[in-house]
């Protein structure tokens, strides 16, 4: 089989296409976390850690002292923002419970079809109509 045979039959499995489906969705999905941590979450926290601006917390690494992140970065001076890497891990960290909570309940669906109760076979069934009619004289 040629390359671009086994390169169609590849991509004609089916799985392909739910793995390019389930990483746009997710593109998507990490767009509106991020969202919800850099215009929600962050700023109510700030506010109840005394009006604290996570994005703009950083250390200028020259020893000089910035009156804002953008002064520091107009200035070329090397700075480790330390807030943008705080509100990251608060992004992934929410992506991962809500993973995590989707996963948990596909895994309970699966247990209640798999744990639904199996039609008895057809020699049970007919025992049972066997021992009913016997009953019955």
């Amino acid at each position: 089989m040629s390359m671009v045979g086994e390169f169609r039959q590849f991509i004609a499995r089916g799985n392909v296409l739910d793995l390019a489906v389930a990483v746009v969705i997710g593109a998507a999905f990490g767009k509106i976390v991020t969202a919800l941590v850099d215009g929600i979450i962050m700023p109510v926290v700030g506010l109840a850690m005394g009006g604290v601006d996570f994005s703009q917390l950083y250390v200028a690494l020259d020893g000089n002292e910035y009156a804002s992140l953008a002064a520091a970065q107009e200035a070329a001076a090397p700075v480790v923002t330390y807030g943008a890497f705080i509100q990251t891990i608060v992004d992934f960290l929410l992506v991962a419970f809500v993973i995590f909570l989707v996963v948990r309940a596909y895994n309970r669906l699966q247990k209640q079809e798999d744990e639904a109760p199996k039609p008895p076979a057809e020699d049970i069934l007919l025992l049972r109509e066997i021992r009913d009619q016997l009953k019955a004289r």
